[in-house]
């Protein structure tokens, strides 16, 4: 589907982070709707290096690219000399999308490096290039908020924290720079291409793995009751689209604005699945870190990008169910 009336054939595109999970589907949107748009994706890739907590450093794997006919460049955002590589290049775009998103890393200084320290590089050479930049922010920045609305952050880790200074350093440019710039605040994103994500993808393909290799689905104690705004990847792709040709430079969130329970999810994965089997709960180990609620509010992203989301939680599973059950097999 067309969500923008940009035409983007003859422009550069720059995806960061583009062997990742948003990423990647943005690479194919150009891809399938703009065949004479050049795609550059700039990605660390995964390898063997882990962080304390045991999660892999980084989740780009060439396998969400395979069919892409665009550029790949192999490089790290920390790295000047692979930063020097991008500036061989003029993009009208870039979309930034690599970052350490595992919520759960509690090394300091790597999140804050690689999250805000790379980024205002990458801003700068947008500068630069006079390239419009989109770039993922989170939900996490609202932490333990009761109200999902800009202005209301409180973040209880140093992964949201990194992503709210991410934004600060972003006003600062949308004031001094005259390109456009928008931040999206991913709420909690599902769909194709997750798989490489390993633990921390989203529940709704953890939920479906389980419930295909013949287990109960294994939820927190009080699942019903833990609700938050889950969002299908194809929503995203169109906020990003979008953003390309915004109203007004500004942080937007990117939910559906309806939140869920975990509970929701494992039944409507059961229906689909057509599954009847008992579910199992278990204790939650990440109170205090973790939460309980998130419910976006999409009024600004609805003003100034013209976003309007297409997919509830029962449409979204019932479209990533076939991906969800090749996975499996």
């Amino acid at each position: 589907m067309i969500y923008s009336d940009i035409d983007f054939n003859n422009k550069i595109v720059l995806i960061t982070g583009g062997a990742g999970f948003i990423g990647s589907n943005l690479a194919f949107y150009f891809q399938e709707n703009y065949p004479n748009c050049q795609v550059v994706i700039f990605d660390k890739f995964r390898s063997e290096e882990t962080f304390s907590n045991g999660n892999l450093k980084s989740f780009g794997h060439f396998k969400n690219l395979l069919g892409f006919k665009g550029t790949v460049i192999s490089g790290d955002l920390n790295n000047q000399y692979d930063l020097e590589k991008l500036k061989e290049y003029k993009f009208d775009f870039i979309f930034h999308e690599a970052a350490i998103s595992d919520t759960t890393v509690l090394d300091q200084k790597i999140m804050m490096d690689t999250n805000v320290n790379a980024f205002k590089n990458l801003l700068d050479i947008a500068v630069d290039m006079r390239a419009n930049v989109i770039y993922a922010s989170s939900a996490a920045t609202y932490g333990d908020s009761d109200r999902f609305s800009i202005g209301f952050e409180s973040p209880n880790n140093v992964y949201g924290f990194s992503k709210l200074m991410m934004d600060n350093i972003a006003r600062i440019y949308m004031k001094n720079s005259s390109i456009s710039i928008v931040g999206l605040r991913y709420f909690n994103v599902y769909g194709q291409r997750e798989f490489f994500k390993n633990k921390t993808a989203s529940m709704v393909l953890q939920f479906g793995l389980q419930l295909l290799s013949g287990k109960n689905a294994k939820l927190f104690e009080g699942s019903d009751k833990i609700r938050r705004d889950f969002i299908y990847v194809e929503d995203v792709i169109q906020t990003n689209i979008k953003a390309c040709k915004p109203k007004k430079s500004g942080i937007y969130n990117v939910g559906t604005s309806k939140a869920r329970s975990f509970q929701d999810i494992v039944d409507v994965l059961k229906s689909e699945l057509k599954i009847d089997r008992q579910d199992e709960y278990i204790p939650n180990p990440f109170v205090g870190q973790y939460q309980f609620f998130t419910e976006a509010d999409i009024s600004l992203s609805e003003e100034f990008l013209e976003y309007e989301p297409k997919f509830s939680l029962e449409e979204g599973i019932k479209s990533y169910i076939k991906e969800i059950k090749r996975i499996h097999g």
